[in-house]
């Protein structure tokens, strides 16, 4: 049993609920059949296993240092990323007329996780490489694309975002970080970036920053942002590589996890100008810089999941291995010891990690397809009704499973006990890599915010409506099934609970007040989406198992009595949140601050 992936599940997502093959027979995907992905998913599998997954370790115990002003990696991280490169495996999304494999979103992020449950710290250089690239594809000037495209999705560059400084962390209208032009089309950039993933390292030629800034005469607040792109190191016309840029590394951050990657506070035009240019519009920045974030955001989402699954398999495979201890009812002490697998709490614990990390593949999965639809639509119509879709469910996609697959780490930790807490094996690590997830890329709190105050009501709640077409097909079948009736039921209660929810919402006119409840509005709706993707999974197990696939019959019946678990344990608790929601409950944010110490 690999320890990072289960291929079986991967083709059921694949062929099964979100019909692979069907993708392969438009144009934009023609060149590629269902036989030549599966060789490319054994060649991810083949080179995770053996090259990123035994140094994992080494890189957590020995992460990158500071060294007279620069970021020193270890020499396995460098190998690993080398034979990543060198493997063309940077290219996957990217078109052929840029050297890419243009293959399917959906089956890159399946590569892409199976390298992030092997070693994610690893994986992050070349992953935001992608988005920082394919930003740059959507926003770039024809000159920029020219010089910086080519070595950005080759991988011999890599790239970054720098969005938050020291004093405004999330809050990004804040930022002084300044863009003076030069008068030649540059820009002189001064100012301080923090926690920049993989801002110094030794492992590429050149590093492309992808920086916020405001311009001399900018509005105040977010619309006076603009965006450049300033590289480590001058490119010349020739695409040659010229002077340093004078961007210093004023320190590195020490993580509780993900060490592999380096996080850096950069400081710009220390020393000397630091050039950049400007990508997009002036004081369009911001939005700009959205297609990097929220495809970055669907990414931590498949980080965090894939961190929850090697927890998951490997603590299933220890409990399937590990004796210890006799059924309750068993008193002989001459009896042989139980694999902890037969124990009531150590199945509860399995099935925990199991709908937590099935159900946000399912959810990554769905939002992959939904871009893939989109790159082969030529209707406007329906690609804005993709869009839509989108918007309303990137902060979910982001959030839920990095709360809930790190509540899975845990649950593996749980399983090997003591054991489990000791460096000597990997579930630890692994829940320590996880939890950076639902802090980077927006906290859990500020999509909650952008969920229940923006997305919910975009294109005056058409968005909504639009979900709700989506899950019409699971809801009817499970109508028309005795086993999965009750939960199609259960699904439709809820889904009205949430939508009378944002009804009562939308009635507080203050607006702090409207969104004083809106990270316990998406734990819920994010339970709402998920257990939509549960049912459907289970509709496909049932279906497969009524006619006749006795050889998987254990995989379906997993399936099926995960969907009933996460409904009659984890639903009903998004039920209550949407009733505190909805009561405006003024409990927490009534309170003062002296009243959490009485001083």
């Amino acid at each position: 049993m690999s320890m990072i992936v289960n291929r079986r599940d991967v083709d059921f997502y694949l062929d099964e609920m979100f019909d692979l093959r069907s993708l392969l027979t438009s144009d934009r995907y023609s060149e590629h059949d269902r036989e030549s992905i599966t060789a490319i998913l054994d060649l991810c599998q083949h080179m995770a296993e053996e090259e990123f997954l035994p140094c994992a370790g080494e890189h957590d115990e020995n992460e990158p240092v500071f060294k007279d002003g620069k970021a020193i990696t270890p020499d396995s991280l460098k190998a690993c990323l080398r034979t990543f490169v060198e493997a063309g495996l940077p290219t996957a999304t990217f078109d052929y007329d840029l050297g890419g494999m243009q293959l399917p979103v959906m089956v890159a992020n399946f590569m892409q996780g199976i390298f992030q449950a092997a070693n994610a710290p690893a994986t992050g250089y070349v992953f935001l490489t992608s988005s920082n690239a394919h930003m740059l594809q959507a926003c770039g000037s024809e000159a920029l694309r020219e010089r910086y495209l080519p070595p950005l999705v080759e991988g011999r560059w890599f790239g970054t975002m720098c969005l938050s400084e020291t004093h405004a962390g999330s809050s990004l209208s804040d930022i002084r970080c300044m863009a003076e032009p030069v008068g030649d089309g540059s820009y002189k950039l001064t100012g301080t970036k923090m926690w920049i993933s993989g801002g110094e390292q030794d492992i590429s030629e050149n590093i492309v920053h992808m920086v916020l800034a405001r311009t001399p005469d900018a509005p105040l607040g977010v619309k006076g942002i603009s965006l450049f792109l300033v590289p480590k190191i001058r490119v010349e016309e020739d695409g040659s590589l010229g002077e340093p840029n004078n961007i210093a590394l004023a320190g590195l951050n020490h993580k509780m996890g993900q060490r592999g990657t380096t996080n850096t506070l950069l400081n710009f035009g220390e020393g000397g100008d630091c050039l950049g240019y400007l990508v997009g519009e002036v004081n369009e920045g911001l939005k700009n810089m959205f297609h990097m974030m929220n495809e970055a955001r669907i990414g931590v989402g498949m980080l965090a999941t894939m961190s929850g699954l090697g927890g998951y398999l490997y603590s299933l495979d220890y409990a399937r291995n590990r004796p210890q201890g006799r059924h309750p009812g068993d008193k002989d002490p001459n009896s042989p010891m139980l694999p902890i697998i037969e124990h009531a709490d150590i199945r509860r614990l399995l099935m925990e990690q199991k709908v937590a990390v099935e159900g946000s593949i399912a959810l990554l999965t769905y939002c992959s397809q939904l871009v893939d639809q989109q790159l082969i639509s030529d209707d406007p119509q329906a690609s804005q009704r993709l869009t839509l879709l989108l918007e309303l469910l990137t902060p979910i996609a982001k959030s839920w499973p990095s709360e809930y697959t790190l509540e899975a780490n845990k649950h593996a930790i749980q399983i090997l006990g003591g054991y489990g807490y000791t460096r000597e094996y990997p579930v630890e690590r692994l829940y320590r890599d996880n939890r950076l997830n639902p802090i980077h890329e927006g906290s859990h709190g500020i999509h909650g915010l952008d969920l229940l105050g923006r997305k919910v009501n975009l294109a005056g709640g058409v968005t909504l409506a639009i979900f709700e077409e989506e899950m019409q097909p699971a809801l009817e079948a499970a109508a028309g099934s005795e086993s999965l009736g009750a939960m199609g039921e259960a699904l439709n209660d809820i889904w009205h609970l949430a939508k009378q929810t944002i009804e009562a919402v939308n009635q507080e006119i203050d607006t702090v007040a409207r969104l004083s409840s809106a990270t316990p509005f998406l734990d819920a709706f994010g339970h709402v989406v998920i257990a939509w993707l549960w049912l459907r999974q289970a509709l496909i197990a049932q279906e497969a198992l009524q006619s006749g696939a006795r050889a998987d019959a254990d995989f379906y019946e997993g399936k099926i009595a995960a969907c009933q678990f996460f409904y009659r344990y984890h639903l009903p608790q998004a039920t209550e949140k949407f009733r505190y929601v909805a009561a405006r409950d003024r409990s927490v944010l009534d309170t003062e601050a002296s009243w959490f110490t009485g001083q």
